[in-house]
């Protein structure tokens, strides 16, 4: 399994998890486990992803999830789980 740590940040309005969850979908990306929050009107979410069966690179899914985070407005960030691990650490 290659996991990715997907967070999404930014002024909740709708279709953000539909927008994201679409191109997971199509791109053949299975959602693990998500958790999102909404508070005082802005929206947060981290979803830990399969990528194993991609149909693309991570270079490539972390940069068109970011250009779709710019088109809601939103910052959408995709980071490997190994690399997420090494900068989360205590």
């Amino acid at each position: 399994m290659k996991k990715t740590i997907i967070t999404v940040l930014g002024k909740d309005k709708v279709g953000i998890i539909a927008k994201v969850c679409v191109y997971l979908s199509q791109n053949s990306i299975n959602i693990l486990d998500i958790a999102q929050t909404i508070v005082d009107g802005y929206f947060n979410m981290m979803m830990v992803v399969d990528t194993s069966t991609a149909t693309k690179d991570h270079v490539m899914i972390a940069d068109e999830l970011s250009d779709i985070g710019d088109e809601l407005g939103v910052q959408i960030k995709a980071q490997q789980e190994e690399i997420f691990d090494m900068m989360h650490r205590l």
